[in-house]
């Protein structure tokens, strides 16, 4: 892919992700090209459909985020980068709920796109847990599923609630402290 566009692909994900967590099903796709400084045709060509778009935005906002964990842990310590990841799995949380109606009928009918997705992030969660392990700062009882059940729990019960969901991904680290 040319450089150029390569950054209007970059723009196109990064538009329709915020515009999927702030505006849902009612997301336009005019909107989001404008957002990405990109005309209509630009958006349509690279995706040709909603759910085209929807599925590349979910695999693009997954790998951020995982990659996001050995980010975080050559800035922060494990603790502080494992509860700054939660904040960041708080708000890919919010843009995923943004494209629900959408991705379901993508995800129904790729199963394999769910579990690549739980594995990334979970993977992500284990690096982020063994540095806490390595530093003697987190308890090596608890593996990274029962981290991404918690964090499931948390975005549930906080809904959109950010300053909820922030005080109980503060109870979960302090669950997982040694």
């Amino acid at each position: 892919m040319r450089a150029d566009a390569q950054q209007n692909h970059e723009r196109l994900l990064e538009a329709a992700a915020r515009a999927f967590a702030r505006d849902a099903s009612e997301a336009s796709l005019k909107d989001i090209a404008k957002d990405a400084g990109v005309g209509i045709g630009t958006l349509y060509r690279r995706f040709p459909t909603r759910e085209m778009l929807v599925e590349a935005t979910y695999r693009n906002e997954t790998t951020k985020l995982a990659d996001a964990a050995t980010e975080l842990l050559e800035k922060l310590e494990p603790v502080q980068a494992l509860r700054t990841w939660m904040d960041q799995f708080v708000d890919y949380v919010a843009t995923k709920h943004g494209m629900a109606d959408s991705l379901k009928a993508v995800l129904d009918g790729a199963g394999d796109l769910r579990m690549d997705s739980r594995k990334l992030l979970s993977d992500a969660i284990a690096v982020l847990l063994q540095a806490g392990i390595t530093k003697g700062a987190l308890r090596n009882d608890v593996t990274a599923e029962d981290v991404m059940m918690g964090l499931g729990g948390i975005t549930l019960i906080a809904g959109d609630d950010r300053a909820l969901a922030g005080r109980l991904s503060d109870l979960l680290v302090a669950g997982l402290r040694s």
